[in-house]
């Protein structure tokens, strides 16, 4: 009988996987643009947070996590458009959590990641605000293409799924030793 390798080792193989890993340019490229477009979608549909964002425009923020940076200018629609800056930008969000795996269980758990926060103060005052208050209304998105019982379903569903997968992962990184499985149909209870 194998034991299976426990939770904490998988999680780790993972993170030094995910932390060695360097992305062809292209790729890096590409997802930041589909990241600002999937940004620029909810934000359309938040008349408010684009009305923020107007009155900003033109300002040019950067983001940074390890050695990726996305540099970005706020257009006069209130949206986000890439852009390659000669300067300074004037906000400058570093997330300091190296660890993937750790920040994706932040931003699972809804909260923010740690970041260093450098530049101007309302630029980032309206951003923390789009963070707080701007959110994906997924199920909606999804109802236009299968129509809003079958969204609400698979929403449903989904939400059962990640509560499910929320309960076990604790327990399974909590646990001392890994289980063993044997060849046998016969389940032992204890």
């Amino acid at each position: 009988m194998k034991a299976l390798p426990a939770w904490p080792d998988v999680l780790a193989q993972f993170n030094s996987l995910v932390m060695n890993f360097q992305p062809p340019s292209a790729w890096v490229d590409e997802l930041q643009d589909r990241m600002l477009l999937l940004v620029n979608h909810v934000l359309s549909q938040e008349p408010a947070a684009m009305s923020r964002l107007q009155r900003q425009q033109h300002r040019s923020l950067q983001i940074s996590w390890r050695q990726f940076q996305m540099s970005c200018r706020i257009t006069p629609a209130g949206l986000f458009e890439r852009a390659a800056l000669h300067n300074a930008p004037d906000l400058s969000l570093h997330i300091s959590q190296d660890s993937p795996v750790s920040l994706l269980q932040t931003l699972a758990q809804g909260d923010k990641p740690a970041m260093q926060v450098q530049g101007d103060v309302m630029l980032a005052a309206d951003i923390n605000w789009l963070v707080d208050h701007v959110r994906w209304d997924f199920e909606e998105d999804l109802s236009r293409l299968l129509g809003d019982a079958k969204a609400h379903q698979f929403v449903a569903a989904t939400k059962r799924m990640v509560s499910a997968l929320k309960a076990f992962l604790p327990q399974a990184s909590a646990a001392s030793t890994p289980p063993t499985y044997a060849a046998s149909n016969t389940v032992h209870s204890s």
